[in-house]
């Protein structure tokens, strides 16, 4: 499993964890149990307290989520994507981090 963003990542296996998806990425599987709120999205935006968004986060939708479930879900070959380049703060990153705790699995970023 990786992970990247709608801009850089086009290929077979992209699973868009946004609310959103771009217009011209609608062919993309779509894994919204990942997604974070609108509410949490519109708070972070306008604040950027990526403390309270990580707590926040993991309360809302992580710990209602099996990793292993969500990972036989999505498959190993899975490329998660959301809207953030590589070097901004992103729920996806919280995504790898807690499968990887929770599974001992890696899940890289692509390059």
């Amino acid at each position: 499993m990786q992970t990247s963003y709608f801009a850089k990542y086009k290929g077979i296996n992209a699973v868009s964890i946004a609310l959103s998806t771009p217009k011209w990425y609608q062919n993309c599987r779509k894994y919204k149990k990942l997604a974070p709120s609108w509410e949490l999205l519109n708070k972070y935006k306008q604040d950027k307290d990526e403390i309270y968004y990580t707590v926040k986060y993991y309360k809302e939708v992580l710990s209602k989520l099996d990793p292993q479930q969500v990972y036989e879900e999505l498959g190993e070959d899975a490329v998660l994507l959301c809207w953030e380049k590589s070097s901004e703060f992103c729920h996806r990153f919280l995504i790898a981090s807690w499968l990887e705790k929770r599974l001992g699995i890696e899940v890289n970023e692509i390059d």
